[in-house]
């Protein structure tokens, strides 16, 4: 059989079944389909928004059995189709695959490899996403120009606004009650309404995972007792489903990819799934692949108010000297799988420490800026940020009115933090539903003030679309461009 040239493709009439050989690399697309279907190119592809959009550089594949898959050239064996009125666009398939050829140091077991993320007929909107993605090494350009003048309300609707942590809705039920039955029965609030009412496009929905092991006491939270085997796992699962009610009741979307964060606007709302601390973890590794294909996980803080298996926190004395190895390998573990990585609450060690392990961004998610934080404070340092800074990461600052009292004092501290690691580097982490105190920001329809406040402060419209959302956008982007496909 002869060996098929991509070049062909543009210069040849096909006969139906014809059978050819190939050579290429290929980019999973299909979420369904898993191994049995994906897209071959010439050209390997680092990201969505690289496959080629020329109809001669891509040809859609159909295997007749699963495949491993890897990152180097493979040869294939099929029948080549012309196709004339694909909805999808496509034009060349390869049927009833079989594999020729796969260099075998690069294939993997199915345990080991990345989630496919991208389904058939969701490519070409995914492809609207990739002209914000681009590539992780070249940031997208901003939405707003540097010289635009626009309102505070115009600023919300030209960049998609975000809150890096919150507990809008009512998601995490109930502080006080360790019955997870009780805890799951506590009525959700409306969300979706001040969202669409301020302007927010997407709210980062964070789920405490050591709730039954912690208590308030005099507005600080602690971890009052070690949780027993499968305690804190069996509460998250609870936890995730009421998350996905909430989001559900609330019409918002579920932000997954690309493609879904390319949806999300002030009219059409959506949601990142967080995890406010890893403890259901329980030291098992595994169990973060089933959150995030199960559960849609995308955003994961480490550590929370107990010292768990990942490292130590800023509110008890350190027992680990920051990150463990366990840490550092979940860490490895997110960037493989495109989770975006939130340091928040965990001690300057610990911070220092992830940068080092970490290939994408970190976040740091509600926090402030303090010259010389007080022991056990969940403030940071000047160069606590600029750790997070080096890396690329977003700060967020958070709004209690024992720090801020109004939203002028929001923004002004706001522009603190930007003094100190830049414009790119900074946004807003609400704890909405959160806090042991009332809020500046008591209500994501008060977003527009806040962005009048940081106008008035002196930023101009493209920084203010920044902080408020464009700097989340490319982290999330960035952290996603890791993953393994």
């Amino acid at each position: 059989m002869d060996h098929f040239a991509w070049q062909h493709l543009d210069a040849r009439r096909f006969d139906e079944g014809e059978t050819i050989e190939i050579e290429g690399f290929i980019t999973v697309v299909d979420l369904e389909a898993r191994q049995r279907y994906f897209l071959l190119t010439p050209n390997a592809s680092c990201c969505i928004g690289c496959i080629p959009r020329a109809d001669e550089a891509c040809i859609e594949v159909f295997m007749r059995a699963p495949i491993a898959l890897g990152r180097d050239r493979v040869r294939l064996q099929g029948r080549l189709v012309y196709l004339t009125h694909d909805p999808c666009g496509w034009r060349y398939q390869l049927q009833d695959a079989t594999l020729a050829l796969l260099q075998p140091e690069v294939e993997i077991e199915e345990a080991e490899r990345g989630p496919l993320r991208i389904g058939r007929r969701n490519f070409m909107l995914a492809s609207v996403a990739a002209g914000l993605s681009a590539c992780a090494s070249e940031p997208p350009p901003p939405l707003i120009a540097a010289d635009a003048k626009l309102t505070s309300v115009q600023i919300l609707m030209a960049q998609p606004a975000v809150d890096m942590h919150s507990h809008a809705g009512r998601v995490i039920g109930t502080r006080t009650a360790i019955d997870p039955q009780i805890a799951d029965q506590r009525p959700f609030v409306d969300l979706a309404g001040p969202m669409k009412a301020g302007g927010l496009a997407i709210v980062c929905l964070a789920v405490p995972s050591d709730t039954p092991v912690t208590r308030e006491v005099d507005h600080r939270i602690e971890a009052m007792r070690e949780p027993q085997p499968g305690e804190l796992y069996r509460w998250a699962q609870m936890a995730y489903s009421r998350a996905h009610r909430l989001i559900d009741s609330q019409g918002l979307l579920n932000i997954t990819d690309p493609a879904s964060l390319a949806d999300a606007s002030y009219q059409t709302p959506g949601a990142i799934l967080a995890s406010e601390g890893a403890d259901f973890l329980e030291g098992q590794i595994d169990r973060l692949d089933e959150f995030f294909r199960r559960e849609g996980l995308r955003q994961l803080q480490l550590v929370h108010y107990r010292v768990n298996e990942l490292g130590d926190i800023q509110t008890a004395a350190p027992r680990h000297g920051g990150l463990t190895p366990f840490g550092a390998d979940v860490i490895k573990r997110c960037n493989y799988l495109g989770l975006v990585i939130d340091v928040a609450h965990g001690t300057f060690d610990l911070v220092k420490q992830a940068a080092e392990v970490c290939s994408s961004p970190l976040l740091l998610s509600h926090t402030s800026l303090l010259a010389n934080p007080p022991p056990l404070s969940r403030k940071i340092s000047p160069d606590h940020a600029r750790v997070i800074a080096k890396t690329g990461g977003v700060i967020g600052i958070w709004p209690p009115t024992s720090t801020f009292p109004d939203l002028r004092a929001l923004a002004e501290g706001m522009a603190r933090m930007v003094e100190v690691v830049g414009v790119d580097h900074v946004g807003l982490g609400s704890d909405m539903l959160g806090l042991t105190t009332t809020s500046a920001l008591a209500s994501y329809a008060d977003l527009p003030r806040l962005a009048d406040a940081l106008l008035a402060t002196g930023f101009n419209a493209q920084e203010v679309g920044k902080i408020l959302g464009g700097n989340y956008v490319r982290l999330f982007l960035a952290s996603i461009q890791t993953a393994f496909y």
